[in-house]
C-alpha cells in the first residue's frame, strides 16, 4: 500500500469517524471513504447507553466492554461538545425495566437477577416506585427495576458532531464505495463498515434487521417522561427513548434478515406494546418508521484489532447493538492499536482471529 496518508478508515458511521478523530489527534494523517457517511445503523439508532440493561446470559466479556465504555462516555460527550459546540443531545435521567404482567415479570427478575450478580447497578422497584417516578406508566404494570447508569445520546447529532470533529482537524470524508481494501492508498487501513466489513475482511458478520419508529409530542413539547423505558410487555419486548425536543423514538425489532423493508406488523407490534407501556403513546404523532441492519457476529461481540493474514488492516466492527454505547472505547482502543503497533489488553477477548478469520481472508484473497 502506498502512504499517502498514514491511516484511510472505511466506513463513516459513530465507530469510524471516532476512530478517524482519535487517531487525527494523534498526529496521524487520515482519510475517510464512505460513499453515504452517517446512513448506515446509526441514523436508526436509538442511541441508549446502556451497560446494565444489555448485559446479557453468557456475555461476561462483552457486558466488561460496555461498562468500560459507558464510564468513558461523559468525557467523550464533553470533549466532542467542546471541540465542536454541537450538543449530542446527552442525557443521564437512567433507565427504567418495566414488566406488565406476572409472566414479564418473571423473564425480567432473571435477567436483572443476574445482572446484580455481576455488581451491576441495578435495583428493582416495587408498581408504586415505578410510577413514581414516571407517572405516565400503565396502571397495571407489575413491578420493574431501575438502571441509573443507563444513559442515551441521540446518534444523528453524535455523526453530525463527529463529522464537524474531522472538519476542524482536517480530515476528509471521500464519498466513495470501497469494495476492495487493495485500492486504498494508506500505511494502516481500518475497516469500520458495519455489515459492508464481511465482504471486505472475510471475517462472520451477518445483518440482522432492525425496525424503528420516530413519534412526536403533539405540540413538540417535552415528552412527559423522562427515563428510557425498556418494556416487557405481554412478552412482547419494546423500548421507548424520550428526547428533550418532543422525539420519542420507539423500538426495535430483531429479525435475521438482511432487507430494508418497514413491515406493518413491526409497526403495529411496536406501537401496540409501547401504548401498553405508557398508553399517552398512542396520541402521539408518528413521524418515522426506519429499517437498518446491525452488523452481527457468531458471538453478538464486535471484532477489534488486526485482521489475520492482512498486514496493516485493522477491523473496529461487528458491534451489533452496541454500536454507539461502545463509540468511545473501540475509538480510544483501535487509535492507540494504530499509533503504537501495540495492542492493549483489553482486545484480546474481541480479536477477530476468534473467528477464523485467516482462513476465511486467505480463501478471500
Amino acid at each position: 500500500m502506498n502512504a499517502t496518508a498514514d491511516v484511510a478508515v472505511v466506513g463513516a458511521g459513530p465507530i469510524g469517524l471516532a476512530v478517524a478523530w482519535r487517531c487525527a489527534q494523534r498526529g496521524l494523517r487520515v482519510t475517510v471513504y464512505d460513499p453515504a457517511p452517517g446512513s448506515g445503523a446509526s441514523a436508526v439508532a436509538a442511541g441508549m447507553l446502556a451497560p446494565v440493561a444489555e448485559a446479557y446470559f453468557g456475555e461476561v466479556a462483552l457486558t466488561g466492554l460496555l461498562v468500560e465504555s459507558a464510564a468513558r462516555w461523559p468525557r467523550f460527550a464533553a470533549e466532542l461538545s467542546t471541540a465542536t459546540g454541537m450538543s449530542l443531545g446527552y442525557r443521564t435521567e437512567g433507565t427504567l425495566v418495566v414488566a406488565l404482567t406476572g409472566d414479564d415479570l418473571a423473564e425480567a427478575e432473571r435477567l436483572w437477577t443476574y445482572q446484580q450478580r455481576l455488581g451491576l447497578p441495578i435495583t428493582p422497584l416495587r408498581p408504586a416506585a415505578l410510577r413514581e417516578r414516571e407517572p405516565l406508566l400503565a396502571p397495571r404494570a407489575r413491578g420493574g427495576a431501575y438502571a441509573p447508569g443507563d444513559h442515551q445520546v441521540d446518534p444523528r447529532r453524535l455523526v453530525a458532531a463527529l463529522r464537524a470533529a474531522l472538519d476542524r482537524c482536517g480530515v476528509p470524508v471521500v464519498a466513495r464505495h470501497v469494495d476492495e481494501l487493495s485500492t486504498i492508498e494508506a500505511g494502516t487501513v481500518v475497516v469500520a463498515a458495519g455489515c459492508g466489513a464481511g465482504p471486505l475482511t472475510g471475517l462472520p458478520i451477518r445483518p440482522v434487521k432492525g425496525q424503528v419508529l420516530r413519534l412526536r409530542t403533539p405540540g413538540g413539547g417535552a415528552p412527559g417522561f423522562r427515563h428510557v423505558i425498556r418494556g416487557y410487555a405481554d412478552g412482547r419486548h419494546v423500548y421507548l427513548v424520550p428526547r428533550a425536543d418532543g422525539e420519542v423514538v420507539v423500538g426495535a425489532t430483531v429479525e435475521e434478515r438482511g432487507d430494508r423493508a418497514v413491515t406493518a406488523g413491526a409497526v403495529l407490534e411496536l406501537l401496540r406494546a409501547a401504548a401498553d407501556l405508557i398508553p399517552e403513546i398512542a396520541e402521539y404523532e408518528l413521524v418515522e418508521a426506519r429499517a437498518a441492519l446491525r452488523p452481527g457476529t457468531p458471538d453478538n461481540a464486535p471484532a477489534l484489532g488486526r485482521l489475520p493474514g492482512r498486514p496493516g488492516v485493522v477491523v473496529a466492527t461487528g458491534h451489533y447493538r452496541h454500536g454507539i454505547v461502545l463509540t468511545p472505547v473501540t475509538a480510544e482502543l483501535i487509535a492507540d492499536l494504530v499509533a503504537t503497533g501495540a495492542p492493549d489488553p483489553a482486545l484480546a477477548p474481541f480479536a477477530p482471529e476468534r473467528f477464523g478469520a485467516r482462513e476465511a481472508v486467505a480463501q478471500w484473497s
